[in-house]
């Protein structure tokens, strides 16, 4: 007789369609910040410094083609810096990776690389990022599990025999909590101290402490996603939890 996994049920299709999804989203657009820029032709995108969440560099007049005072926190002479940059004038996939990258970071050139003499479109710390979105998507469809719940379901891709204690005293919510702050404190520090001080990063560690908060979060994302006690038939007491813990509900439920 076939066993089930170790959740109760006998198959996690929903599971592994979820992470799927979420690691096939962030891993396309993580290719394609290395590949548009290869693709393109030679020195084509200048060293660019914008502002996160706004579009600086959509066409010629745009905010980030000004002649900004050179060493401030955002922005530069951009004509010193090899001209203009406009992306809306890219076919219709080099300007959805561009703008894309455009709106949602700031593309310090200090603090990106350059491929093929063009600039990437985000920084090395959002490469970082959506490398850790892609990984903890795709190790989630590996591992996760459904639970019902988020915190069980988000503490699937750890063995049960490292919960056994944790769940012997309900300790899984704090667990949950403090794997996340722990996975996004290294960013927060690095960044925040940046930020706040003279202190200056460099790429290598920015890199290091993207990885873990982009895996955190597509975890945690796959982890809601996943998590259903309609395939349980609303009836929690299916749930199997580490160290032999049941969940209880008062009632079915129903979708």
């Amino acid at each position: 007789m076939e066993e089930p996994f170790r959740n109760g049920l006998y198959e996690r299709s929903r599971e592994q369609k979820v992470a799927r999804w979420i690691a096939g989203v962030f891993g396309f657009y993580l290719v394609s910040i290395f590949l548009v820029p290869a693709l393109m032709p030679a020195d084509t995108v200048p060293e660019l410094s914008g502002r996160a969440n706004m579009l600086d560099y959509a066409n010629e007049e745009s905010w980030g083609n000004d002649e900004h005072l050179e060493g401030g926190q955002m922005g530069h002479n951009q004509s010193a810096h090899g001209g203009s940059f406009a992306w809306m004038e890219l076919n219709p996939y080099y300007a959805f990776v561009y703008g894309f990258g455009d709106f949602n970071c700031h593309q310090k050139h200090e603090r990106s690389w350059t491929i093929n003499g063009n600039q990437m479109p985000v920084c090395v710390r959002d490469v970082g990022i959506f490398l850790g979105l892609t990984i903890g998507a795709w190790w989630f469809s590996r591992r996760g599990l459904n639970r019902w719940t988020l915190r069980d379901t988000f503490l699937t891709i750890l063995p049960d025999s490292w919960m056994d204690s944790l769940y012997r005293v309900d300790r899984r919510m704090m667990a949950m909590l403090a794997i996340g702050l722990g996975m996004s404190l290294p960013l927060i520090l690095d960044g925040g101290i940046q930020a706040t001080t003279d202190y200056e990063s460099v790429n290598p560690l920015r890199l290091a402490t993207g990885v873990p908060f982009g895996f955190v979060i597509s975890w945690f994302f796959a982890s809601s996603l996943a998590s259903r006690p309609i395939q349980f038939d609303g009836d929690a007491r299916r749930v199997m939890l580490p160290a032999g813990a049941r969940l209880m509900s008062e009632a079915p439920v129903t979708d």
